[in-house]
């Protein structure tokens, strides 16, 4: 009889429905309101990140160290002219390392920059293909 007694008082409760616990999901607003948050944090960090002095994360450029040219001669291997405050060096970069090739007695002469194409000029000739 003892046994009867706690499923008797669980069989006279009123129902609850199932979830009702939970928390409600949040609206369109609320998620909109989320991702601009997220988006102004991440551009926020991008700020910050670009500002601090000495990152150290490549993102600026250094006036003492830079590549000159480069030329793929594989598919993961590369000729390279870095030049080293002032100085030219041809290195060779591979999956197995990188390696000094020779050093340049004198710089290669700069080479001229290509105007870039005009964009509005590029699309109207290729619309007028298409068609």
């Amino acid at each position: 009889m003892s046994f009867a007694l706690p499923l008797l008082a669980a069989a006279t409760a009123p129902a609850q429905k199932i979830g009702h616990a939970a928390p409600a999901t949040p609206g369109i607003g609320g998620a909109l309101v989320g991702l601009i948050l997220v988006l102004g944090l991440i551009l926020g960090l991008a700020w910050l990140l670009k500002r601090l002095p000495g990152t150290g994360l490549g993102l600026r450029p250094n006036d003492q160290l830079r590549v000159v040219t480069s030329l793929s001669v594989g598919t993961k291997e590369r000729l390279l002219v870095v030049e080293v405050g002032g100085e030219q060096l041809l290195i060779g970069v591979s999956p197995g390392g990188i390696a000094t090739l020779h050093r340049l007695p004198e710089p290669l002469p700069p080479v001229p920059a290509q105007p870039l194409p005009n964009f509005a000029e590029l699309l109207a000739k290729r619309l007028r293909k298409e068609k």
